[in-house]
């Protein structure tokens, strides 16, 4: 339900993009970001720049070659995103945020049932992906049908 102070919490209108990261939010996510490794070139980049670059490509899904250039550069923002999938950053910052969220909702932090319905039961007898795969697939014309072998 909309409140008053639920109108402000979600209010993003005072962020330079939508998909930026508040000040609340950038607290959760900080503690789990690594620091920079030791040895060789200081970091030289704004990490809270860089999540709120991966933030807009993932929320926008916009081509990499149309990134805003007020934001860290398109070879930074990859090599990051790159670099936090490999290393599970970006699976410990989902877990912690899921968990949060969670709470937050007056839920145990891990759920304690499933549902599971009958679509998905058949589709996994059958063979779930390879099923898919067949129905993706362009049909075949029999050769009655074609006019090159009449």
């Amino acid at each position: 339900m909309w409140t008053a102070k639920n109108r402000g919490r979600y209010d993003r209108s005072k962020l330079r993009y939508p998909s930026d990261l508040t000040d609340d939010e950038w607290a959760h996510v900080e503690p789990l970001i690594p620091p920079a490794k030791r040895g060789g070139n200081k970091r030289h980049v704004e990490v809270r720049g860089v999540m709120n670059g991966i933030m807009y490509i993932l929320s926008t899904g916009c081509q990499w070659r149309a990134i805003p250039k007020d934001l860290p550069p398109r070879s930074t923002l990859f090599d990051y995103l790159d670099l936090w999938s490999y290393d599970g950053t970006l699976d410990r910052i989902h877990h912690a945020l899921y968990v949060a969220c969670r709470e937050q909702g007056e839920r145990e932090a891990s759920p304690t049932a499933a549902i599971v319905d009958s679509q998905s039961v058949k589709s996994a007898e059958k063979g779930g992906a390879a099923s898919i795969r067949m129905a993706m697939t362009r049909a075949k014309r029999s050769r009655a049908r074609s006019a090159i072998f009449s």
